[in-house]
C-alpha cells in the first residue's frame, strides 16, 4: 500500500517519521509534494531494491580473484591431482605461480573497497542526483577491469586491474545500496543490512565454484571475459532497482555534511573495537585450509571445506544478527557475537583434535564472528540518536558513521596480512601444547580469540556509563 507523503505529518505517520531520534529521514523536514511514495519496510519496491543490493554485494565483494585460483592450482599440483585444464593453466601462466605478491591482490581489493567507502559516500551525499547512477558506472567499471585482467601476464598488472581498479568500481557500485537502504528500511533496517551482507558469504561459496567450472571449461582468459560479460549484462537491470525512495528534491539539503563525530568518545570507542576485531577476524580465512592440511592431512577439497562452512554460516549469522539489532540493544548484540566467536576460537579450535571438531569451529566462527558488521546498524542508530535533530548543525548522518566503520575495517584487513606472517613464523608452541595450540598455529589462535573478545568492550563501557 502506498503512503501519501502529505499524510506523513498526521497520526498515520509510518516508520519514516519514526526515524528522527535515530538520525534518519524525518518527514517533517521533507517538502510537501503531491505524489505517492512507496512504503518503507515492506512492499514490492522495497524488496526488489533489497534483492538488487544483495546481488551487487555478491557480485562485487565475492567476485573471484586471481589469488584464490592460484591457491587452488598450487594445491592440485602439490597433491598430484590431474585436472586437465588446471595443469594446462599451470604451465601456460607460469608468471603467476609461486609469486609472493599474489596475496596482495585480494588484500588490496577488499582493503581499498572498505577504506574508499567514506569517500564515495561523501560524494553521494554532496551530489545526490549523481549518486543514482554510481551503481551502473561502478558495475561497468568492474566488468571492464575483469576484461583487462584476462590480458594480464604479470602479477603487477593483476594488482592494478583486479586489486585497484576493481576495488574502485566495486566501491562505486556498492555505496548507493548503503545510501538508499536508509530510505527504504526503517524499523527493519538491521534486517535489511543483514540480508544484504549475507550475500558476501553466499557468494564466497558459490562464485568460486562457478568460476572453477568456467576455468576448467574455457581456460583463464576466456573465463575472465565471460565473467566480465556477466557483470556488464547485469549492470543495467540491477542499477534500475538500486534507486532512492525519495526524489532528489525531497532529500537535497536536508542533511548538513558533518563528520565531527569522528572525534567523539562514543565513535572512537566503537572504532577501536572495530579495528582490533578486523585484525583478527580475517586470520582464520587465510590459514584454515593450510591448518587442516598440515594438521589432519586432508585433501584439497576437505581443506577448502573449512572456508565453505564458515561462509555458509556467516550468511545465516548475518541475517539473524541483523534482525536482532532491530529488537535488542547494541551492547547485547555485541556480547552475543564476541563471546560466541571467542569461545569458538579459544576452546573449540584451540582444543580441537579431530577434523570434525575443526569443522564445528568453522560453523561457530561463521555464525558469531561473520555477523559482526550486522551490528553496525545498531551502532549507527545509537550514535545518531545522541546528535541534534535532522537538518540542524549538530546532526550526525548515520550513513557517514557506516562509511568510517568500513574504513576502520579496511585498516584491520590490511594489517592482518603481514600480522599473520608474524604470528605463524617459526611455528611457535608446536608439539608443546595440546590441540590446535600445539599445531604451530597457537599464537594465531590466541590472537584471533583475544581480538574477538576485545571487540565486546563496548558492553563494558556501556555498563560503567562511558558509552
Amino acid at each position: 500500500m502506498a503512503v501519501e507523503l502529505e499524510n506523513l505529518n498526521s497520526s498515520s505517520r509510518d516508520a519514516t517519521a519514526q526515524q528522527a531520534p535515530g538520525g534518519d529521514i524525518n518527514s517533517d523536514d521533507i517538502p510537501q509534494q503531491d505524489f505517492t511514495l512507496p512504503p518503507v519496510d515492506r512492499g514490492k519496491d522495497a524488496w526488489m531494491f533489497l534483492a538488487a543490493c544483495w546481488a551487487i554485494e555478491a557480485l562485487v565483494v565475492s567476485s573471484p580473484r586471481m589469488d584464490y585460483l592460484v591457491y587452488v592450482l598450487e594445491e592440485f599440483n602439490r597433491f598430484g591431482f590431474s585436472f586437465g585444464i588446471f595443469q594446462d593453466y599451470y604451465s601456460s601462466y607460469e608468471p603467476f605461480l609461486g609469486a609472493g605478491n599474489i596475496a596482495v591482490i585480494g588484500t588490496m581489493t577488499l582493503g581499498l573497497m572498505y577504506m574508499g567507502t567514506p569517500i564515495v559516500l561523501t560524494l553521494c551525499r554532496l551530489y545526490p542526483r549523481w549518486a543514482r547512477w554510481f551503481t551502473l558506472g561502478g558495475l561497468l567499471t568492474t566488468a571492464l577491469t575483469m576484461g583487462l585482467s584476462s590480458l594480464c601476464t604479470s602479477i603487477p598488472q593483476l594488482i592494478v586491474t583486479q586489486g585497484v581498479l576493481f576495488a574502485i568500481g566495486g566501491c562505486f557500485a556498492y555505496c548507493p545500496c548503503v545510501l538508499f537502504i536508509d530510505e527504504w528500511f526503517v524499523q527493519r533496517k538491521g534486517m535489511a543490512f543483514g540480508i544484504m551482507w549475507s550475500a558476501a558469504g553466499f557468494g564466497g561459496v558459490v562464485l568460486p565454484l562457478l568460476f572453477e567450472v568456467l576455468l576448467t571449461s574455457y581456460g583463464f582468459p576466456t573465463a575472465l571475459r565471460i565473467w566480465a560479460g556477466i557483470l556488464a549484462v547485469s549492470a543495467i537491470p540491477l542499477s534500475l532497482f538500486v534507486k532512492p525512495r525519495l526524489p532528489p528534491s525531497a532529500n537535497t539539503n536536508v542533511r548538513p555534511f558533518n563528520i565531527r563525530f569522528l572525534t567523539s568518545k562514543g565513535f572512537l570507542l566503537h572504532q577501536v573495537a572495530n579495528i582490533v576485531q578486523a585484525t583478527g577476524y580475517f586470520l582464520p580465512g587465510i590459514y584454515l585450509p593450510s591448518y587442516a592440511r598440515a594438521t589432519f592431512g586432508t585433501s584439497t577439497f576437505l581443506s577448502a571445506l573449512t572456508l565453505l562452512l564458515a561462509n555458509i554460516s556467516a550468511t545465516i549469522g548475518s541475517i539473524i544478527m541483523g534482525s536482532m539489532t532491530d529488537k535488542l540493544q547494541t551492547s547485547t548484540c555485541t556480547v552475543i557475537s564476541t563471546v560466541g566467536a571467542s569461545i569458538g576460537t579459544l576452546l573449540v579450535w584451540g582444543l580441537s583434535s579431530s577434523l570434525g571438531v575443526l569443522y564445528l569451529f568453522c560453523v561457530v566462527y561463521g555464525l558469531f564472528a561473520g555477523c559482526w558488521t550486522s551490528i553496525w546498524p545498531g551502532i549507527m542508530r545509537d550514535l545518531a540518536r545522541r546528535s541534534g535533530p535532522e537538518g540542524q548543525q549538530h546532526y550526525i548522518d548515520p550513513i557517514m558513521i557506516f562509511g568510517f566503520l568500513c574504513a576502520g575495517r579496511g585498516v584491520g584487513n590490511v594489517v592482518s596480512g603481514p600480522l599473520s606472517d608474524v604470528l605463524v613464523k617459526g611455528m611457535s608452541w608446536q608439539g608443546e601444547a595440546i590441540g590446535g595450540y600445539g599445531s604451530g598455529y597457537g599464537p594465531l589462535i590466541v590472537y584471533t580469540g583475544a581480538t574477538t573478545l576485545f571487540a565486546g568492550s563496548s558492553y563494558i563501557w556501556k555498563r560503567i556509563g562511558v558509552l
